[in-house]
């Protein structure tokens, strides 16, 4: 049958015959992008017998049909080398709004802040978390991630969601302190290694000879990159609860300014497989506070804001409660941030499009 010109349940173009029509909210927070696929949204993500969460992340990563998918997604034509999504399946903890697994252009990660930035709003607009009766107000919302429960504060009026969201990480700690490690083109380099719901290696852009503000977005990418790399393969991070989360995610380089200030302090995250963010990093500002807390730079409910250097957009964060994990002290650190919608998408493909799961260029 002929697509109908107008909208409707059936305005959609020939595809494959019984292939997936997959609906996702569009969101961003700080400037980063977040595809939304609701819970069910997703065939075969979710498995009759409920699996955990992390059953399903595994399941996520080593299954090629559901990695096609993530790719559909991710990669263009329709998405971008730096798209990033989240796949929402529900729970098995009751007190979740929804479980979320994070995907972006290399796979999947273990934690994602501006995603929790939406996905609090998310949860009350779309029904996934019921609001107060009360009415106006702000509201908990806990999403289930990979590295364990976070709850979010959502701002509510009475009918829908406002754009400031906070919420508290799981234990965050650092991993490393003053870690030499060589890399390739720049010669040995001193890092910090840290975790808020992801492991990242932290260093001023200066001792690559860069300055993370002026210099060539290009080559801060690069220069992270190869410090990934390096840290990858030079050190190896252990979570003391969670086997899964156990990878450098990504390198985060800063302008230095990790002692308590009242002025912003600039940064620039690239993880996964070069991939910029274009927020200041939900969980890197989680890690970079319990970094700089460690290292007695900060006391508790310091509130420092972070700059992203990409797009000059602002989160904040600060240690709010001192916790252990593991043999770690830790800290659960709050950050805060505003995410809006921008649309909504439906996606579809042709069995003989040769480029349907995407491809992506560098």
């Amino acid at each position: 049958m002929a697509a109908r010109a107008g909208p409707g349940a059936d305005w959609l173009p020939p595809r494959a015959p019984g292939g997936p029509v997959i609906h996702t909210v569009e969101m961003h927070a700080g400037g980063e992008p977040l595809r939304v696929v609701l819970p069910g949204g997703l065939a075969g993500l979710e498995a009759p017998e409920g699996l955990p969460l992390l059953a399903l992340r595994r399941r996520l990563l080593a299954s090629p049909e559901l990695d096609g998918l993530r790719r559909l997604l991710m990669h263009e034509p329709r998405g971008h080398r730096d798209m990033y999504g989240a796949l929402l399946a529900r729970s098995e903890l009751p007190e979740a709004a929804a479980g979320a697994l994070f995907v972006h252009n290399e796979g999947a990660s273990s934690m994602c802040g501006h995603a929790v930035l939406c996905l609090a709003r998310l949860a009350l607009d779309y029904g996934l978390r019921r609001p107060p009766p009360a009415g106006p107000g702000e509201v908990p919302v806990t999403i289930h991630c990979p590295c364990g429960p976070v709850v979010a504060f959502a701002s509510w009026d009475g009918r829908r969601s406002g754009s400031r969201v906070r919420f508290h990480s799981v234990p965050a700690f650092a991993a490393a302190t003053d870690l030499t490690v060589d890399v390739p083109g720049y010669g040995k380099v001193v890092v910090d290694v840290a975790y808020g719901g992801a492991f990242y290696a932290f260093l001023s852009a200066e001792r690559l000879g860069l300055d993370v503000s002026s210099s060539k977005i290009r080559d801060l990418v690069d220069a992270a990159s190869a410090v990934t790399e390096a840290v990858k393969a030079q050190f190896k991070v252990c979570h003391p609860l969670i086997k899964d989360v156990a990878f450098i995610y990504g390198t985060i380089l800063t302008d230095g300014k990790d002692a308590f200030s009242d002025e912003p302090t600039n940064n620039i995250c690239v993880f996964a497989d070069a991939q910029v963010d274009r927020s200041p990093t939900g969980s890197g500002v989680t890690a970079r506070i319990a970094l700089q807390y460690h290292k007695g730079l900060i006391q508790l409910d310091q509130t420092r804001v972070f700059r992203s250097s990409s797009t000059g957009s602002l989160f904040t964060g600060k240690a709010v409660k001192e916790v252990k994990c593991g043999d770690h002290n830790a800290v659960i650190v709050e950050v805060s941030g505003e995410s809006f919608y921008t649309g909504t998408s439906t996606f579809t493909m042709e069995d003989d499009d040769p480029l349907k799961y995407g491809f992506l260029l560098k």
